[in-house]
């Protein structure tokens, strides 16, 4: 592809999302920035949290890290429709009866000050992390694909990147990402059902014969039995679960938008939809990666030294200008589509968790949340920086193992609040949920050698949640809790 037509796709692209930012942010205050004034159609956030949740991660990684484990990725999603139904029946009752701006509001009530503080800087530091990682993948291929052409650095793309994305939701927050997560998602979607099809075209298949080549291919493996391994189907079905519970449930990112719906019955019916959506379309990228293997071995296309890299460089080289640009829109909005919520999340969660600002209008609270978007817009940038000069593994991998350790912690303090009415010593529970992950990573990187050959895999986030919990427990405090908890009543 021509560095000109990749230019002319991506300027088109963002004058689209800046179009559709004029118009929904229009009269937007604080209000509609942190809840789109409570008037987000269910079935438009439903469609719109698939992009978001699929991400760059998936769109890239999970296509070509079907060459390294099979379809065993496929047990961690069953687990997480499991961790659905948990939001559903559970979380979403608990934050609307509280009305909830910030969903760790609820720690402060259960808890206490300190708590609440702590589970804040847990998502701070992971929703930082992880999506530094994804944008990190879009970055990654336009520099592949334009900015390398022109000698531009890396450094220069990132930037640029992470600028538009605050162009479009410096105004109106999660109002505009709403809207923008829905056309984002149908071009995430585009690309994979596109992509397919040039493949079939390519090498001349029917569609029954497309399923006989997915479904007979030794790539599609599902199931490991192998309990020492990675991918053992219990391990991974059970980290599925609580890995979706702990950064989809207990994640502002995803649960603002949620919470931007007028009432819980639809806020449940968005779960419900979007997890079957997601589910699907899981099942549909598993399918493109082993069609990427089958087509590159056919073709006698060399494999890229990292899965990472094979649908890009089969999208853009191989399978002609339609397919490269469809692709390039779709890794586009895959990565946007979660970075922009999670700038707009991160925004959120500092201006109402550590600074205290409610979500009426006023001058200085306005001027204060623009410098806090504007300065974690500077801190992803600096956070994927440092990221492309470390990586040296598949990306889905880096994200979960990174998460295990940074949302095991605020799994273990909501686990803890929603199952027990025990009360705690609140200023000792920063210390727990600091050595939690610290003990986890010691157990994690030993684990074979102290555990008779066991490897741990994404089950580590459940690890690291019971020794908070655990430590909780220690943490009696004296007397009742007078505080409101009105979770304790459902």
């Amino acid at each position: 592809m021509s560095p000109t037509l990749v230019f002319g796709v991506i300027a088109a692209y963002f004058i689209l999302l800046l179009v559709i930012s004029y118009f929904t942010s229009r009269k937007a205050d604080n209000n509609t920035f942190f809840t789109a004034d409570k008037q987000s159609p269910w079935f438009l956030v439903a469609f719109g949290m698939v992009g978001a949740t699929l991400s760059g991660v998936t769109f890239i990684s999970v296509p070509g890290e079907v060459g390294n484990t099979n379809w065993t990725y496929l047990q961690f999603v069953m687990g997480n429709m499991v961790g659905y139904a948990v939001i559903a029946l559970v979380l979403i009752p608990l934050f609307y009866r509280l009305k909830l701006v910030s969903i760790y509001e609820y720690l402060r009530d259960r808890f206490g000050q300190n708590s609440y503080l702590s589970g804040a800087s847990f998502f701070l530091i992971s929703q930082t992390i992880g999506a530094s990682f994804r944008l990190f993948l879009a970055a990654l291929v336009l520099q592949l694909a334009f900015f390398d052409a022109f000698g531009i650095p890396f450094y220069v793309t990132v930037l640029t990147n992470i600028a538009l994305i605050w162009l479009y939701t410096f105004r109106g927050g999660i109002k505009t990402i709403v809207w923008t997560d829905t056309l984002q998602t149908t071009f995430l979607l585009l690309a994979v059902v596109v992509s397919i099809i040039m493949i079939i075209n390519h090498l001349d298949l029917s569609v029954p014969q497309v399923f006989t080549v997915v479904t007979e291919s030794d790539l599609s493996t599902i199931f490991e039995w192998d309990w020492r391994s990675g991918q053992n189907f219990f391990k991974t079905f059970l980290a599925g679960i609580f890995i979706t519970i702990a950064m989809n449930g207990l994640d502002q990112n995803i649960m603002q938008k949620n919470l931007t719906i007028s009432n819980t019955g639809d806020a449940q019916k968005n779960i419900l939809w979007f997890s079957i959506t997601f589910f699907i379309a899981t099942v549909l990228f598993l399918s493109l990666g082993v069609l990427l293997y089958e087509y590159a071995t056919t073709q006698g296309i060399a494999l890229p030294g990292r899965s990472d890299e094979l649908y890009p460089m089969l999208a853009l080289n191989h399978f002609g200008a339609v397919a490269g640009i469809v692709f390039l829109l779709g890794i586009i909005a895959a990565a946007f589509s979660s970075a922009d919520s999670a700038l707009t999340a991160l925004t959120t969660s500092f201006c109402v968790d550590i600074l205290g600002l409610k979500r009426k209008e006023h001058k200085n609270q306005n001027r204060t949340r623009m410098l806090v978007h504007i300065g974690f817009t500077i801190l992803m940038f600096f956070v994927i920086i440092i990221f492309s000069s470390l990586n040296d593994s598949s990306v889905v991998s880096a994200v979960f193992k990174v998460a295990g350790f940074t949302y095991g912690p605020l799994l273990g303090l909501f686990a803890f609040g929603l199952l027990s009415k025990r009360t705690v010593n609140d200023k000792f529970v920063p210390f727990v949920v600091i050595l939690s992950p610290v003990i986890s990573i010691i157990l994690d990187y030993n684990s074979e050698a102290w555990l008779n050959g066991y490897k741990f895999g994404f089950e580590i986030l459940i690890v690291n949640a019971a020794i908070t919990c655990l430590g909780l427990f220690l943490l009696k405090g004296n007397g009742k809790n007078e505080r409101l908890n009105e979770a304790e009543n459902l």
